[in-house]
């Protein structure tokens, strides 16, 4: 292709907040002099819902909440009509990030499963009939700006066979106790998650202990909803039958894309839950939840 364009934005981290400006420039590489009808830039920002399969003939208000947001929509003639130099051409943009009039909030950038967040720049340079339009698009994130943190209070836990909730056979399942703490309940998301965990006493051999980072979205409303749980990560923090009485550090960092503040909205929910996984030597499993909530402070 004779023409081409990038979005470059000033800031590498390409991280912003409610109310500042996205600045940066357009850089076109042209071999040859071209003609165009007009270089526009547009900012978008999209709240997508995709309904689990699980929700199939639930009722219609589900469905209609599962169309896609704009929460931002706005564009900007950058160059009118004209003509294209030979090599290479920086054109800088700016665009206040605020949201439409009618979304009042811009949520925090998040991918997950069934509920997405995106923001991104879209260049579109429009050409004649005989020449195709070229467009370009570039994601940037959108965080919360920090606050104060909140008081620090530690969760503590015992895990033994009758604080286990759901559990199919209970014969399989050896008696054991496992006590700890996490930090705190409310975690910032530039901090990793830490704590402790102490395997007491295990009538059977342990082969592996590990925490599940779990994303919780619901969609839907208050006249119905769906409630989906799916893992972000896992992460071993002990192999082989451990030692007892002897403490286990908690450490874990949130995955910058894949988690968010927790966010509740009129149609969907974003929540975190921590999981502690005890695996023992017979293959059979435990696990204890701890509903999180994630910050930015």
């Amino acid at each position: 292709m004779s023409l081409s364009v990038d979005i470059q934005l000033k800031r590498s981290s390409k991280i912003y907040h409610e109310g500042e400006k996205v600045a940066g420039v357009l850089v076109l590489d042209s071999r040859s002099e071209a003609r165009h009808d007009g270089i526009t830039l547009t900012m978008d920002g999209i709240v997508s819902v995709q309904l689990s399969p699980r929700s199939a003939g639930l009722i219609e208000s589900i469905v209609n909440s599962s169309k896609p947001i704009s929460i931002i929509n706005q564009s900007v003639e950058v160059v009118k009509s004209g003509k294209i130099p030979t090599g290479q051409t920086e054109i800088p943009f700016e665009i206040p990030l605020v949201p439409r009039s009618s979304s009042k909030v811009l949520y925090e950038t998040y991918h997950g499963v069934y509920v997405t967040v995106q923001y991104s720049l879209r260049c579109d340079i429009k050409r004649s009939l005989l020449a195709k339009d070229i467009t370009k698009l570039q994601e940037f994130i959108v965080e919360y700006k920090p606050r104060n943190p909140e008081e620090t209070i530690p969760v503590r836990f015992e895990i033994r066979p009758d604080t286990l909730q759901n559990v199919r056979d209970r014969a399989r399942i050896p008696h054991f106790l496992v006590t700890g703490h996490l930090d705190t309940a409310v975690y910032s998301l530039s901090q990793p998650l830490t704590g402790e965990l102490t395997v007491c006493e295990c009538e059977r051999g342990i082969s592996s202990i590990e925490l599940q980072l779990v994303r919780v979205e619901t969609c839907g409303s208050t006249e119905g909803y769906t409630r989906e749980a799916s893992e972000i990560q896992n992460i071993q923090i002990a192999e082989g039958d451990v030692c007892r009485g002897v403490a286990i550090p908690l450490y874990m960092v949130f995955p910058r894309l894949f988690t968010c503040s927790t966010t509740e909205a009129p149609s969907f929910k974003i929540e975190f839950e921590l999981n502690v996984v005890i695996i023992f030597d017979n293959d059979h499993l435990v696990v204890e939840t701890f509903p999180i909530k994630l910050v930015r402070s």
